[in-house]
């Protein structure tokens, strides 16, 4: 499912406008988004939670050529399912 489906099922689901239900998706997506950048996790009881979690600097491989190749130590998004979405997917 795309973004644009998401608010497209939101619209139908709630009769709301799409523009304001795209509005509302944005924001979500924006506050997440803020969250993480100050490495603050975001919990969604039931759905799962959000997180900035840091990878270590290591060496990598450059697929065309084979060549080392270093990889500087960085933040990367990370989710983990909550039980009742896991629940959900069964």
């Amino acid at each position: 499912m795309t973004k644009g489906e998401l608010i497209e099922r939101v619209v139908k689901s709630t009769g709301l406008p799409a523009t304001k239900v795209k509005s509302v998706v944005d924001t979500v997506f924006s506050e997440i988004t803020k969250a993480l950048k100050k490495k603050d996790s975001v919990a969604i009881v039931g759905f799962g939670t959000f997180q900035a979690v840091k990878r270590s600097a290591r060496i990598g491989h450059n697929p065309k050529t084979g060549e080392k190749i270093k990889i500087k130590a960085q933040f990367s998004p990370k989710f983990k399912a909550g039980k009742g979405l896991k629940d959900a997917v069964k």
